[in-house]
């Protein structure tokens, strides 16, 4: 057993839906859906603003559910912030530099050391620039380069485990150069796109969905990861509520939760 009373943690992540601040009742309603979560560490992205990280927080603490953040303020409104449970480890949070090629209106790649139990890695979260247009990919392209030497650098010179996740704006299938730069299947494994084939995490008007949203392992340690383990929430149905109401009151994407090994040190 770990210092959490289990062998396994849950580790999520989930697009807020901030490009508009939300109001007092939509804030309700994502403390409702994150406390049905349940997850040890979460990624959220799309905070905004930036004091919103306190105000979940809180509103969590207020159902019994007490968590720590980190956040570190973007250049554009929607910024890139991490919840953990009393007792993870997060240190060292830091920007990819580059990542958002010098564009204030891009977003940062956010780093974070952590260490749930025995289990130590560290988190990449991002939310890459987003359309389907050739020029939007060829953004995304340059900003996967960037993150990607970031991660080839990090695992040339370290035995902890990599986890990425967040927005990708990447569809599986479709953005193949994005997912080759981003690190391929040499470096990185995509378990989403695996794991998670023929499913949505974005929800679009009229009844359409996609799989936006993105979660991939280092491959060359990463062997805490509970294969099959990923999934989406589907936290519209956990809440009661239509899929349509949940896009309009909630959020339009849905979370990404897996399960780790955290009793042994399993990596390297």
């Amino acid at each position: 057993m770990s210092e959490f009373g289990h062998t396994t943690a849950k580790i999520a992540a989930w697009n807020l839906a901030g490009f508009n601040a939300p109001n007092a009742e939509r804030i309700e309603r994502q403390i409702d859906g994150l406390a049905l979560l349940d997850a040890e560490v979460v990624t959220l992205v799309e905070v905004n603003p930036v004091g919103l990280l306190d105000t979940l927080k809180q509103g969590l603490a207020d159902k019994g559910c007490v968590y720590d953040s980190v956040i570190l303020p973007q250049n554009s409104d929607l910024n890139i912030g991490v919840l953990f449970k009393q007792g993870v480890v997060a240190s060292n949070p830091r920007f990819i530099d580059g990542s958002d090629l010098n564009d204030a209106t891009r977003r940062k790649a956010l780093v974070v050391d952590m260490k749930v139990g025995k289990f130590d890695f560290i988190l990449i979260a991002v939310h890459l620039k987003s359309g389907r247009g050739s020029a939007e990919q060829k953004i995304r392209d340059d900003q996967c380069k960037v993150i990607g030497a970031f991660i080839t650098n990090f695992l040339d010179n370290n035995r902890e485990d990599v986890l990425l996740m967040g927005d990708f704006n990447m569809i599986p299938g479709e953005d193949v150069s994005n997912f080759h730069h981003l690190g391929g299947d040499d470096l990185m494994n995509f378990v989403s796109s695996w794991d998670l084939q023929d499913r949505f995490s974005h929800i679009l008007e009229a009844g359409r969905a996609n799989l936006l949203d993105g979660f991939a392992i280092s491959r060359r340690f990463s062997t805490e990861y509970i294969r099959g383990s990923l999934r989406l929430f589907p936290m519209h149905w956990t809440m009661n509520i239509g899929r349509e109401r949940f896009r309009r009151d909630v959020s339009d994407h849905l979370p990404f939760v897996a399960s780790f090994r955290i009793d042994k040190s399993l990596g390297g």
